[in-house]
């Protein structure tokens, strides 16, 4: 029988357990980093918008710094995560809100990351008292993710005589403030009505301080849209349709006002395509897959 002396023994099992501990802590590492890089890949494979990739990247790199100098026992910078997202519709300020969740789940910072969307009809009340129940519901329902705010500025219209919106905007607020570390919230719309709404209020502004700024999309951008909208439905377009499309898209955005949609009208056309696809095929006798999965000229 092999004597062993009862503190080595302790020794050894607290190596063990350090060992452990580590490892544990390097697998969760480099799965969160697995995890963060797989988000990291999804916003950078979105159509256009590269500023707003290059600055959410830059973003993503302070953040890990902040981190980094966290777990040294460096101080951190005070930064605020709340947002702004300027831009018309249809530009992806909803996709990458919901890819921004993401991140700060992956970085720590949320807990769950989920995100909770809602724009004025579900913040503001016709009656008095109810709006910050209302306000009270959506934040609760937001904790540990980000609470979209589309078209936030109709909360302060320029004409609000018995409105509530202030109402809601006070009570938001106070709640960012309640839960500044369990909520992150990010407000969007029109570039100049944001500006204008944020300015309005020193509260906003002194919460509501990084800005990202989404463009229209260009003629072959709007084009890049609509193949990837084939490609989810299993469609393909032939060249000449292609061709003919690109041209229709060239025209709409020169020709575009404030009410452009960008991703919205593609997917419109799209839809309004393979209806005129589908009269095109019902005239066929025999039509087989690749006839169906098939985009012409003459569809668009």
């Amino acid at each position: 029988m092999t004597y062993r002396d009862p503190e080595i023994e302790i020794e050894l099992l607290r190596l063990k357990s350090e060992l452990n501990i580590s490892g544990k802590n390097n697998s969760q590492r480099n799965s969160q980093s697995q995890s963060l890089d797989d988000v990291i890949t999804k916003l950078n494979h979105l159509v256009g918008m590269e500023n707003v990739k290059n600055d959410i990247n830059t973003f993503i790199n302070f953040l890990k710094v902040q981190k980094m100098r966290q777990e040294q026992g460096l101080p951190n910078i005070s930064i605020s995560l709340h947002s702004v997202f300027c831009g018309p519709p249809g530009t992806g300020k909803t996709t990458v809100a919901r890819l921004m969740g993401e991140i700060y789940r992956e970085l720590g910072i949320l807990a769950k990351g989920h995100v909770v969307e809602t724009d004025r009809s579900g913040l503001v009340a016709g009656y008095v008292g109810q709006t910050a129940l209302k306000v009270d519901e959506v934040v609760n329902s937001a904790l540990d993710g980000v609470l979209f705010i589309d078209e936030a500025y109709a909360l302060a219209p320029a004409d609000s005589g018995k409105d509530f919106g202030q109402e809601a905007i006070d009570t938001l607020l106070k709640r960012m403030e309640d839960y500044r570390d369990r909520v992150v919230v990010i407000v969007a719309g029109y570039s100049d009505e944001m500006s204008i709404f944020i300015n309005a209020n020193p509260g906003l502004q002194s919460r509501f301080n990084r800005y990202f700024y989404f463009e229209d999309y260009k003629p072959e951008e709007l084009l890049n849209i609509f193949e990837g909208i084939c490609k989810q439905q299993h469609y393909r377009i032939t060249p000449r349709g292609k061709e003919k499309l690109l041209k229709h898209f060239t025209k709409l955005y020169f020709e575009k006002n404030k009410s452009f949609g960008n991703a919205r009208l593609v997917r419109n056309i799209f839809e309004k395509t393979i209806e005129r696809q589908a009269n095109r095929l019902v005239k066929i006798t025999d039509v087989n897959k690749e006839m169906m999965m098939t985009i012409t000229w003459e569809d668009i």
